[in-house]
């Protein structure tokens, strides 16, 4: 989820794949009933492409008179990508938006120089058992563009590119992956997709994005005779080609992209490339500066100590 408040994620054992580059195994966090693992960022790896925080939600089961509810919280500098395998969420934000999110669908919000919005479970589904599972990563904007109006956007699964054959299938979030093209906005060059394999099946990952990693989801995968269970981030040296396998079957995330070439600095929601940037938002919310979220104004998170 967006807020957080917990360490970095610590890499993993050692391994004897070459091609792997890193692994992270996450760290886990209750957040309104259910939890959570953060895989990025790390105190070894700050992005992968352009991907600067991701976040795995559930598997879990809010029960009966449970509720997520994260309160109104600011971003800048980055955009939002929540993708659903199960469960539903209503956003809100301080552009007057209020979706709910559905699973297979991609809501990416994009913060600019400032926005705010709330996550909680929809009202009219209270009361009764929720299963929750998804993903929630956050997608740092390039130079020259950290500062641009902010926005919203929904796409629908219908409208998202599947692929299957030879027991690989998936779906092209953001990017272009198995010849297909996500019409997801894109503010640099961003490669995200759902893949699934059934048990013997192998996916080739190209080379051809600067920067590549997986985060398997479910079962397990072997890599150059090397085996990873679930709950695992595996980052990938740039220009080797990656023949990702299951024995028993597979599901994960791929995702990278090009770098940004320059740094990123990260603090609470705040993302930017610039410290006094940072600072700068930090006053703002703390002296009540950003947009209030209509249908949502009575509660919010306060800006943290340290």
């Amino acid at each position: 989820m967006s807020y957080f408040p917990v360490r970095d994620p610590e890499p993993g054992d050692a391994f004897a794949c070459d091609a792997i580059e890193l692994m992270v195994i996450p760290n886990s966090k209750d957040v309104g009933g259910f939890e959570v693992r953060r895989a990025l960022p790390t105190a070894r790896r700050r992005l992968v492409g352009p991907f600067i925080f991701f976040d795995r939600m559930g598997p879990a089961v809010l029960r009966a008179g449970e509720a997520m509810d994260v309160r109104p919280h600011p971003h800048i500098g980055l955009s939002t990508v929540t993708y659903l395998f199960d469960g539903r969420i209503r956003h809100r934000d301080s552009l007057g938006t209020e979706m709910v999110i559905s699973p297979g669908d991609v809501n990416l919000m994009t913060a600019g120089r400032g926005i705010v919005h709330s996550e909680r479970t929809p009202e009219e589904i209270r009361g009764a058992p929720l299963s929750m599972s998804g993903l929630q990563t956050w997608i740092a904007l390039p130079d020259g563009m950290e500062e641009i109006a902010p926005e919203f956007a929904n796409t629908a699964r219908s409208q998202l590119p599947e692929f299957a054959a030879a027991g690989v299938s998936g779906t092209v979030v953001i990017g272009s992956f198995q010849g297909l093209a996500s019409p997801v906005k894109a503010y640099s060059d961003t490669l995200y997709a759902s893949i699934r394999l059934d048990a013997g099946a192998k996916v080739q990952i190209p080379a051809d994005a600067e920067e590549r990693a997986i985060y398997v989801l479910e079962g397990s995968v072997v890599i150059a005779g090397d085996r990873f269970p679930s709950d695992r981030l595996l980052v990938f040296r740039p220009g080797d080609e990656i023949v990702v396998e299951s024995e028993r079957g597979a599901q994960m995330m791929l995702f990278g992209g090009a770098s940004l070439g320059s740094r990123r600095y990260i603090w609470w929601n705040f993302v930017s490339s610039s410290r006094e940037r940072i600072e700068q938002a930090k006053q703002e919310w703390k002296t009540g500066k950003f947009d209030i979220v209509p249908g949502d104004e009575e509660e919010y998170i306060p800006l943290p100590a340290s």
